[in-house]
């Protein structure tokens, strides 16, 4: 018989050591069903894992040939944890050299690993550059990157002209004359719902030919905190290179002393060339990725004769 259990959301707890517990202590976790342990692993659960990682020795997020990813490495370890084939989808791609403080990603597994006891044995097993900051089990039709509310990114640009090395691998260093004024006021102009051709890159502009390129930006917004320019903008998506794109815009037009509205011109140029250089990787941050609040609070989850 089919039932419907409302889970609260698991409260985030430190790494507890000494990674998973044995049969026995995994049967007594609450909400894993003895029969699990005879063998039969016949239910499938859906999983939200919340990942956070330093990109810079990684070739972005999406698995590659020959190439270490994050993607990637979440698979490989999740495989060996569970013995099963898994397939991590990410709530969207981030380049090589970008980093994350909160990616999501959903997985499918037959494994009764309590959620708890997974994140654990994750962190044991993964490099110190990717962590797990929590897993969530989530409705059966939930998906990382199609139940997407919006997400937000931040760019950090260090001002002055040296760069602490503990900062060095997380910011952009720009200790140039900037009219910060004039950056400011330019950012807001990229909110609203716009065609972005002009801040796509020029390889996805090539792919979406015949796509459309207009996206939601609910914030933009550039300001200072200490020695770093902090740009932050939160939106419904982004094409590739969009967010590095618009702050090499922005840097141009403090160097430039523009007017607010060239800004306008150039989204209305639709054409790569009007925008400026694409920024660095290494100051682009993953801040956060909001789903609907079945998600982000308490969850629903389908269980099919599950005894739970």
């Amino acid at each position: 018989m089919r039932r419907w259990i409302l889970q609260p959301e698991i409260k985030r707890t430190g790494n507890r050591p000494g990674g998973l517990r044995s049969g026995a202590g995994i049967a007594g976790r609450r909400g894993v069903p003895l029969e699990a342990l005879s063998g039969q692993h016949k239910i499938m659960r859906n999983l939200l894992l919340r990942i956070a990682y330093d990109g810079t020795d990684y070739s972005g997020w999406q698995v590659q040939p020959n190439r270490t990813t994050i993607q990637g490495v979440l698979t490989q370890v999740l495989g060996k944890i569970t013995g099963e084939q898994v397939q991590v989808c990410g709530s969207g791609r981030t380049d090589a050299g970008v980093h994350a403080l909160a990616q999501s990603a959903s997985v499918r597994l037959h494994c009764p690993i309590p959620c708890a006891n997974l994140r654990t044995a994750l962190n044991d097993r993964l490099p110190a550059s990717i962590r797990v900051d929590a897993v969530d089990e989530v409705s059966e039709g939930f998906h990382a990157r199609h139940n997407a509310l919006w997400k937000i990114y931040q760019y950090r640009i260090y001002r002055d002209p040296v760069c602490p090395p503990m900062r060095a691998r997380y910011v952009a260093v720009i200790p140039y004359g900037l009219d910060e004024d004039v950056m400011m006021a330019t950012a807001s102009r990229f909110e609203g719902e716009k065609d972005f051709r002009s801040f796509a890159s020029t390889e996805d502009g090539d792919k979406r030919e015949g796509k459309s390129f207009v996206r939601t930006v609910y914030s933009s917004v550039l300001e200072r905190d200490g020695p770093e320019l902090v740009y932050t903008v939160r939106g419904r998506g982004f094409l590739h290179h969009m967010v590095r794109n618009i702050v090499g815009t922005l840097v141009q037009a403090g160097r430039e002393h523009w007017e607010p509205g060239i800004m306008d011109e150039i989204l209305a140029a639709r054409a790569r060339s009007r925008a400026g250089k694409t920024a660095p990787a290494r100051g682009l941050h993953l801040l956060h990725v909001e789903y609907p609040e079945t998600v982000a609070g308490s969850i629903l989850v389908e269980r099919n004769g599950s005894g739970l």
